[in-house]
C-alpha cells in the first residue's frame, strides 16, 4: 500500500486491496453474550492485540490426495507459515482433530514434521479420521499420553480454563458424535468448584450444537455438557470438522466452528451429502486457513481472527 493510499484514507476498496497482501482475515468480537464483526482488520490491528492469544488450526487431512487438493501437506504448510509471520506470537496452538486422512504413521509423522515448525505447544483432540487404526493407538501413543479415556483433559493458561474433548470413538458414517457418560461425568468434576467468572474455553472435532444432523454435524448428548457450562459467564466452543467458519450464540456460549487447512466442503444442506468440494484452484486457499483467538482479562470479550491462506 502506498504512502498516497495511507494519508488519502483508506476506503473500502483500498482496504480489500491490503487484506490481499497482507493475508488478513475478519476480527469477531463478543461483549455481553453477543457477537459483531469489526470487519476487515490488518497486520497493524492484529498486532496491537494484548492479552492471552493462541490460535487454532483444524482438520489437516495430512495424506489427503484427491482433486480437491492434491497436496494437502503443502496447505499445512503455508498455514503453518502464516503463523510464522503473526506480528504477535500466539502463546500456543490448539488442533481440533482430523490431523490426519487415513491415521497412519507416515501421515502423522508428516504433520508433526511441519506443525512443530511453528515452534508452540501443541493442544490436540481427536478426529474421526485420526481413529482408524486398531485401537487407535498411534493418536493415543502421540497426543493422548496423560489424557483420560480416550483422550479428554483440561488445563489453565492465564486465568482462562481449556477443556479438550472427545466426539469421535466409534462413529458411525453420518452418525452425530457422541460425548458418552464416562466423558461427561469426568466434566462435571472438572468444572465443580470453579467460580462462574472463569473464562471457559471447550474444543473438540464435531461441534457442539448441532449445525445440520442430516450430515451428523453436530453432537448427541452435549445438551448434558452445555448444562454444565451454562452457569460460566463466559463460554467458548471451538471445533472443526465441518471445514468452514459458522458462528452461534447461545445465552453466555458462543460456538464457532473453523477453516479446514486441507480441502472446503459444501454449506450444510447445498449438496447431496459432505465431502471434500472442488472448487477452483485460485478459489481454494480462500477457503483454508486458521484462526487467532485473543483474551482481554476482566472484560467479557473474544477476538477471533479467521486467516484465510489468500485474500
Amino acid at each position: 500500500m502506498s504512502n498516497s493510499d495511507r494519508t488519502d484514507g483508506i476506503n473500502r476498496r483500498k482496504v480489500l486491496e491490503c487484506m490481499t497482501w497482507v493475508g488478513t482475515g475478519v476480527l469477531w468480537t463478543v461483549s455481553g453474550g453477543v457477537p459483531r464483526s469489526l470487519g476487515i482488520i490488518d497486520e497493524a490491528v492484529a498486532q496491537d492485540a494484548k492479552g492471552l492469544t493462541f490460535l487454532q488450526i483444524s482438520d489437516s487431512h495430512v495424506g489427503f490426495d484427491k482433486p480437491a487438493n492434491p497436496n494437502a501437506l503443502g496447505t499445512l504448510e503455508e498455514a503453518i507459515g502464516r503463523v510464522n509471520a503473526l506480528p504477535q506470537k500466539p502463546a500456543f496452538m490448539i488442533h481440533t482433530g482430523d490431523i490426519s486422512h487415513l491415521s497412519k504413521a507416515s501421515e502423522f509423522d508428516n504433520a508433526d514434521r511441519i506443525i512443530s515448525q511453528a515452534k508452540l505447544d501443541v493442544h490436540y483432540v481427536p478426529g474421526e479420521h485420526d481413529f482408524l487404526d486398531e485401537e487407535r493407538k498411534f493418536y493415543r501413543e502421540r497426543y493422548g499420553r496423560g489424557a483420560k479415556g480416550a483422550g479428554w483433559y483440561s488445563f489453565d493458561a492465564n486465568g482462562v480454563h481449556f477443556i479438550g474433548l472427545v466426539n469421535v470413538v466409534d462413529l458411525k458414517a453420518g452418525g452425530l458424535g457422541n460425548l458418552g457418560t464416562e466423558q461427561l461425568e469426568w466434566l462435571e468434576h472438572d468444572l465443580n468448584g470453579r467460580s462462574a467468572s472463569t473464562p471457559i474455553v471447550v474444543f473438540a472435532h464435531i461441534p457442539l450444537w448441532t449445525v445440520y444432523p442430516e450430515w451428523g454435524w453436530g453432537t448427541d448428548d452435549s445438551g448434558r455438557a452445555l448444562e454444565y457450562l451454562k452457569r460460566f459467564g463466559s463460554v467458548t466452543v471451538l471445533n472443526g470438522h465441518i471445514h468452514q467458519v459458522m458462528q452461534k450464540v447461545e445465552g453466555s456460549v458462543t460456538f464457532h466452528t473453523a477453516r479446514s487447512t486441507a480441502f472446503p466442503q459444501p454449506a450444510p444442506g447445498a449438496a447431496p451429502s459432505p465431502g471434500p468440494m472442488k472448487v477452483a484452484d485460485d478459489k481454494l486457499r480462500t477457503m483454508l486457513g486458521i484462526a487467532n483467538v485473543t483474551f482481554k482479562q476482566n472484560e467479557q470479550r473474544l477476538a477471533i481472527v479467521d486467516t484465510p491462506l489468500a485474500g
